[in-house]
């Protein structure tokens, strides 16, 4: 399995997950816990898809996303007693979304030829859009739209991107490095409250 086709997988797992649980959270019923799986997971890659015009967009295409939604959405479910604090789980698992997601909306650019800048910002989208529906959808602000260091550290990760890119690291090594920055960022921001100023 190429390595494109599994940071895919792991983030629409990573980001399914972390939906279950922030539905999970409001006490959502199990029809409204997979809704909101599924647009966690698969928004981003949705308007991702849109803007590069790829169309119709990849979950209309390809069954397999939706499958993997929904078996880790059941998974979610199935640990719910196991687990005693839903926000903790939300927090990890939203964190290790924005990583692998943020590759690959720059991946999706680079084959499409796009400025690197572009790239980071098709990223970033991907990464942080389905949190935006989850949270709106949920009646809650999109963390995007906070002061916390959310959307910064997909642009922290991408900039990290390029910048290996130019020393030609291993492919590998650059989509995990750069996956390890924005999860760590993302996790140190909330363990430290480090927030944005505001105006």
């Amino acid at each position: 399995m190429e390595l494109f086709r599994v940071i895919d997988i792991a983030g629409t797992v990573a980001f399914s997950i972390a939906g279950a649980f922030a539905a999970m959270e409001k006490k959502l019923d199990v029809f409204g816990i997979f809704i909101i799986a599924f647009v966690t997971a698969l928004g981003g890659g949705t308007l991702r898809d849109v803007l590069v015009g790829e169309e119709p967009v990849k979950w209309m295409r390809d069954l397999s996303p939706s499958i993997v939604v929904l078996i880790s959405t059941v998974a979610a479910m199935l640990f719910t007693n196991t687990i005693k604090n839903f926000h903790k789980i939300l927090l990890l698992f939203d964190s290790i979304g924005l990583g692998f997601f943020t590759v690959l909306g720059i991946q999706v650019g680079i084959n499409h030829e796009l400025h690197p800048a572009i790239c980071v910002a098709l990223g970033t989208m991907t990464a942080c859009f389905g949190g935006v529906i989850r949270d709106v959808s949920l009646n809650s602000i999109p963390l995007i739209f906070q002061r916390e260091i959310y959307a910064t550290a997909c642009v922290f990760g991408g900039v990290i991107f390029y910048v290996l890119k130019m020393t030609e690291v291993p492919k590998f090594a650059l989509e995990a490095t750069c996956i390890a920055a924005i999860v760590a960022l993302r996790l140190l921001a909330v363990r430290f409250n480090w927030r944005l100023p505001s105006v």
